[in-house]
């Protein structure tokens, strides 16, 4: 839906997807996409090759890192370099893209109101101690994307970096009976990344619908915040520059 309203208002999007056939579908779903891009985001290896593959087709104005899993594993799913599969998609994808992809004019980030359960603490991050909890584990991963926009935000002053939530829509990972505005969903997306809305024009903020939220506080812990790009380093081997 971000990529039909971006060629609606006249940009030419690349799309993701994780393997071959869901990039033909999402290529057959989105007429004036320019390309798709291929990779699995639970592989440590493949976000890599995801950054080449991105850098390759040159300088990008805006990244929307909207990719994720959802919370209703009932048991611990490890990725092939052993991390647990929210953890990997939702959190150590981004980390690593951003940090491997020339950097754009614009960053925006999808969390979740389950971000406020999320746990400050950053112990146990690849729940290897901790009894397994999907929806925590899904709260914990939405509660560092913001951490990871607001720390770029600190750390790049001349790149927008931003995060939001799309609100419980009726999608696969929300469920049918979700009560909130799919349409708005998206639309917060495409005006973080391209609108000239001075109100957009911002950096190191959380949005619904348009419109600012006060996160969980210890998203804006730069302590916080720096431990958790170390632990991201420390789990991909990228350092953020």
């Amino acid at each position: 839906m971000a990529a039909h309203l971006l060629v609606e208002q006249g940009h030419t999007p690349v799309l993701h997807a994780r393997n071959e056939q869901r990039g033909r579908e999402a290529m057959t779903a989105v007429p004036g996409a320019e390309t798709v891009v291929i990779g699995d985001l639970s592989s440590v290896a493949q976000m890599k090759e995801v950054a080449g593959k991105v850098n390759a087709l040159g300088h990008f104005d805006a990244i929307i890192h909207n990719a994720g899993v959802g919370y209703q594993s009932p048991r611990r799913v490890a990725t092939e370099d052993g991390l647990p599969l929210e953890f990997a998609v939702n959190t150590l994808a981004p980390y690593v893209l951003t940090a491997l992809i020339q950097r754009p004019k614009r960053l925006v980030f999808l969390s979740s109101g389950l971000h406020q359960n999320g746990d400050p603490s950053l112990k146990d991050l690849a729940w290897e101690k901790r009894q397994w909890r999907g929806t925590q584990a899904y709260s914990d991963t939405k509660l560092h994307d913001i951490m990871l926009a607001f720390a770029i935000a600190h750390r790049w002053p001349d790149t927008f970096s931003n995060a939001l939530e799309p609100g419980w829509v009726a999608t696969k990972m929300g469920g049918a009976h979700a009560p909130d505005d799919l349409d708005e969903g998206h639309r917060t997306q495409v005006w973080l990344a391209v609108s000239s809305d001075p109100a957009a024009e911002v950096t190191g903020q959380y949005f619904y619908h348009r419109k600012l939220r006060e996160p969980n506080p210890a998203a804006r812990d730069t302590s916080k915040q720096d431990q958790l790009i170390a632990a991201c380093a420390d789990f991909s081997g990228v350092k953020l520059p």
